[in-house]
C-alpha cells in the first residue's frame, strides 16, 4: 500500500506540576520549602528516513502525543522529563499546517530532524517561591501544556532523474531494463498509479536513482486525471527523461505527445519544462517507428534536447541511454551543489 499524503495530529506532552512541600526531619523542625520542579513534557520529532518509502504507517495512527512529565515531589525530587516521540517519514517530505495553510518545514534530506510540537515547561516547587520575607511560600506552578497541531504531509518523490511520459510509453518496462526495480507492467494503456524508484549502480560504484512517475495525461495541471498527484512528485528530479512511443500504436502522433507533456509541466511549475533532459525514443523495433522519428525531428529542427533510440522490451541501446542518463544526473548534481553553496 503506498500513500504519499496524510493528516495527522501531534501533540507535546504536557509539563509535570511543581510540588509544594516542607523539610521535615528529626531535630529539624523548620526545614524550609524542599518541593522539586517538574518534569519538561516530550516532543515530537519528524525525521527523515532513507528507509521509508511512504506514509503508509502515518494513516494508521493519526494521532501521537509525547510523553507527560512527571510532577515534582519532596526533598527537592525533580521530575522526570517526558519521552520525546520520533516520527519517521520519507525523504522528500513537505509539512503543512493544515488549519492555516502555513509551510512547516521540508524534510529534504536523510536524517533531517525537526521539532514539530514541543512539550510543555514542568511547573515551578515552592523553594523557587522563597525571598528574604516570604522563607516558607505555600504555592507551586502547575506544568504548562504542550504544543498541539494538525499538520499535513505530503511526499514528493526525489530522485534523480524522473520518466515522463503517456501511459503506454514503455517507462515501467524502461525502468525494469535499466535498473533492479520491477514495477508492474502491462500490454495496453496501462498507468502506473504510484512512483516507482529504480536504483542503478555503475562499476565505479556510482549510483543514481530514476522514478517512474504516475502516467500523464491531459489536463493534468488542472488536476485531471492522477493530476497533482503526479505532477508534485516530478517537481524535485534533477533530469526529465521523456519516454515517447515512436510507434504510435494507441493512435496517438509522438511530437504531439512531447508538446502535451511539456505544456502541462509548465502549466503546473513556470519552467519545469527547462530542466535539464532526454528524449527516449521508445519502441524503435516496431515498423512505424523509423518514418515517426523522422517526422519528429522535422518538427522540432531546433530542439536542444538528446534524442536516444531504444527498445525498452528488447533491452536494445539500453547501455547507451545510461550513459546518457549518468551524464545528465551529474550535472544537475554539480549544479545543485553549486545552488546550495
Amino acid at each position: 500500500m503506498f500513500v504519499d499524503k496524510v493528516k495527522i495530529k501531534v501533540k507535546g506532552g504536557d509539563g509535570g506540576n511543581g510540588c509544594c512541600s516542607f523539610r521535615r526531619e528529626k531535630f529539624i523542625p523548620k526545614g524550609g520549602p524542599d518541593g522539586g520542579d517538574g518534569g519538561d513534557g516530550g516532543s515530537v520529532i519528524l525525521e527523515a528516513s532513507e528507509n521509508e518509502q511512504s506514509l503508509v504507517d502515518l494513516s494508521f495512527i493519526r494521532h501521537h502525543e509525547a510523553g507527560r512529565g512527571a510532577p515534582g515531589k519532596g526533598k527537592d525530587m525533580i521530575g522526570k522529563k517526558g519521552n520525546n516521540i520520533i516520527l519517521k517519514i520519507p525523504v522528500g517530505t513537505t509539512v503543512i499546517n493544515a488549519e492555516t495553510g502555513e509551510f512547516i518545514v521540508d524534510m529534504d534530506t536523510g536524517g533531517k530532524r525537526f521539532v514539530i510540537a514541543n512539550g510543555g515547561s514542568g511547573g515551578w516547587g515552592n523553594p523557587r517561591f522563597a525571598t528574604s520575607t516570604n522563607r516558607a511560600p505555600r504555592r507551586c506552578n502547575p506544568g504548562t501544556p504542550g504544543e498541539e497541531l494538525l499538520i499535513e504531509l505530503e511526499l514528493k518523490t526525489i530522485a534523480d532523474a524522473g520518466l515522463v511520459g503517456y501511459p503506454n510509453a514503455g517507462k515501467s518496462t524502461l525502468l525494469g531494463a535499466i535498473s533492479a526495480a520491477r514495477p508492474k507492467i502491462a500490454p495496453y494503456p496501462f498507468t502506473t498509479l504510484r512512483p516507482v524508484v529504480g536504483v542503478v549502480d555503475y562499476p565505479d560504484f556510482f549510483r543514481m536513482t530514476i522514478a517512474d512517475i504516475p502516467g500523464l495525461v491531459d489536463g493534468a495541471s488542472k488536476n485531471i486525471g492522477l493530476g497533482h498527484e503526479f505532477l508534485r512528485h516530478i517537481e524535485r528530479t534533477g533530469v526529465l527523461i521523456y519516454v515517447l512511443d515512436m510507434s504510435g500504436i494507441d493512435g496517438r502522433k509522438p511530437w504531439d505527445d512531447f508538446i502535451s507533456l511539456k505544456k502541462e509541466l509548465n502549466l503546473y511549475q513556470k519552467g519545469l519544462s527547462l530542466r535539464g533532459g532526454i528524449i527516449v525514443a521508445n519502441k524503435m523495433d516496431m515498423p512505424e517507428s523509423e518514418e515517426n522519428l523522422e517526422q519528429f525531428k522535422k518538427e522540432f529542427p531546433s530542439l536542444r534536447l538528446p534524442i536516444i533510440e531504444i527498445s525498452a522490451a528488447l533491452n536494445e541501446n539500453i547501455d547507451v541511454l545510461s550513459k546518457k542518463i549518468r551524464a545528465k544526473v551529474e550535472i544537475a548534481r554539480r549544479k545543485a551543489k553549486a545552488d546550495i553553496s
